[in-house]
């Protein structure tokens, strides 16, 4: 398939993920008796082991993360994916970033994830 220009780019937690193909293999389910290309099955599968909240959670903390003064939606979605428990697994998601955060911003943040687990 060849992609000529992107119409839309959003981040999707794993959780978004899992919903997303569970709905599509209904569907497909539904429509006929076709098995699922391996692709599909490894994708659902990985979110499936991986994704650690329901999609309305991560959406939830996505969101509350994001009302963080250094948050971009692209960290918000890796932090809901991983679910850090420490400063230090904090700090390796914020490893490529121009700035530290301070330990009451990763404390807050870390008390954010935790009303998750």
């Amino acid at each position: 398939m060849i992609v000529k220009e992107v119409l839309n780019e959003e981040f999707l937690t794993l959780a978004e993920v899992k919903e997303m193909l569970t709905q599509i293999m209904e569907e497909r389910r539904e429509e006929s008796d076709e098995e699922q290309v391996y692709e599909f099955r490894k994708a659902l599968s990985h979110a499936e082991i991986f994704a650690k909240l329901s999609a309305d959670d991560a959406k939830e903390l996505v969101g509350k993360l994001l009302e963080f003064e250094k948050m971009k939606p692209v960290i918000a979605v890796r932090i809901t994916d991983i679910l850090p428990q420490s400063r230090d697994e904090l700090r390796s998601i914020y490893a490529k970033e121009k700035f530290t955060l301070k330990e009451e911003e990763l404390d807050a943040i870390l008390d954010a994830v935790r009303q998750y687990l």
